[in-house]
């Protein structure tokens, strides 16, 4: 803060500091300091303290009021990236970030071409969603590379554990498990899933926990006939659904609540009805889920948990702390409306 006198303004100061924040005078000089071991949310009291009494920020803490972070999204189109985005935005903006929010389209900019751009913009750090990490087969060297300068970046979704930083992501197999328990429950054996590809995270994932439901609640383990991976579009839950009614499915779990919308497209071109006929549950409890016809049965996906997570990693990295580079998994919910029913007779 460039303070100058004797002990006592300053330690007048850091009772004025401690007393608007609500926090003790050694959390105060802690903050001040850079120093690990303070809540963000304490953090951020201390700096709104220094702001409001008229203080100076030192520096480094100057730097972070006006910093910048890279928010890296797949397509808009699904709506759960928003979603995604809206609240890390908002988190950020709170914290005194701007976020740089770049979306993925097919055919469009890549992601490294992104991370280029933000490191010419000298972001503080960098938050991706489902992003290349997300890929089972993409090169980890990519994300080592900022790593190795110093950059805290986050990763939601898709863990890699050759990767070393700080991974927010949903509980995809148990998400799987709970579908597949309540599709059971209605009395559905012939149960199939409409995932994404292979190679992703979050498909490799599911695939493990609808293998693991099937064989638990119903005591299937040869079910490779009903699993179908496809592209997360309405055009591919569409392709799906065709392939799993072929194959008997009275009931089909989707990888996202886009593949779904195909999957009812699909079943109702075969003259039949959700859920009368087939049930469907999706997967993430995007926004527009509960207005279809019918409302969507989905695995909701903890959306806003997983976003404040994210944010208070990389703003505990920016304060100087180390956050463990591992996985932090966030436990979903099945919401049930009216696109399940029991098998019927």
């Amino acid at each position: 803060m460039g303070w100058k006198g004797k002990l006592s303004p300053v330690t007048m100061r850091l009772a004025d500091i401690a007393a608007h924040a609500g926090v003790s005078e050694a959390t105060v000089s802690r903050v001040l300091n850079g120093k690990p071991g303070v809540a963000t949310s304490t953090r951020q009291a201390v700096l709104t303290a220094l702001d409001v009494l008229g203080y100076e920020r030192p520096p480094r803490l100057r730097q972070q009021r006006a910093g910048l972070i890279g928010l890296i999204v797949p397509e808009l189109s699904n709506p759960i990236f928003p979603a995604f985005a809206q609240i890390i935005e908002n988190t950020l903006a709170q914290a005194g970030y701007a976020a740089v929010l770049c979306t993925m389209t097919a055919g469009g900019i890549r992601e490294d071409d992104y991370t280029e751009l933000l490191l010419e913009r000298g972001v503080a750090g960098i938050i991706l969603v489902n992003g290349e990490h997300a890929d089972s087969q993409s090169d980890p060297a990519r994300y080592i590379r900022l790593t190795d300068r110093g950059l805290p970046i986050v990763l939601i979704n898709g863990f890699r554990p050759d990767i070393p930083a700080p991974f927010i992501s949903n509980d995809d197999t148990a998400s799987l498990e709970m579908a597949v328990a309540h599709l059971a429950a209605l009395g559905h054996q012939r149960i199939g899933l409409a995932v994404g590809q292979e190679r992703f995270v979050p498909s490799i994932r599911k695939t493990e926990g609808f293998r693991r439901g099937m064989k638990e609640h119903l005591n299937a383990t040869d079910v490779d006939d009903l699993i179908v991976n496809t592209l997360f579009t309405v055009e591919g839950g569409q392709a799906a659904a065709q392939q799993l009614l072929d194959s008997g499915a009275t009931a089909i779990c989707c990888g996202s609540d886009i593949i779904a919308i195909g999957a009812i497209r699909g079943v109702r071109q075969r003259g039949l009805r959700v859920p009368e006929d087939v049930s469907v549950v999706g997967f993430d409890d995007s926004p527009m889920t509960a207005y279809l016809d019918p409302p969507l049965t989905t695995v909701r996906q903890p959306v806003r948990e997983m976003s404040l997570a994210a944010v208070e990693n990389l703003l505990e990295e920016l304060g100087g702390a180390k956050v463990p580079r591992t996985e932090l998994l966030y436990r979903p919910e099945l919401v049930v409306r009216r696109s399940t029913a029991p098998r019927k007779a």
